[in-house]
């Protein structure tokens, strides 16, 4: 599987586990909605700065994210 559709999928799956919509995660995390959307689907390269951005949202460690990449 594609780098990019693994990531989305493991931001998805932390992101419900936390009961949270796209929605609320972007806001949260200070990203347009559609980009959680598309960072999931594994449509975008997403950037250092966001990956912490999403993780810090999450209350996850960054290499937690990685772990199963």
């Amino acid at each position: 599987m594609d780098v990019l559709k693994q990531f989305g999928e493991t931001i998805r799956k932390i992101r419900l586990e936390r009961g949270l919509s796209q929605e609320q995660l972007a806001l949260l995390a200070g990203v347009h909605r559609t980009y959680v959307g598309a960072v999931e689907r594994g449509e975008r390269n997403i950037t250092l700065k966001n990956i912490e951005k999403l993780a810090k949202t999450l209350n996850v460690p960054i290499g937690e994210i990685f772990r199963n990449i």
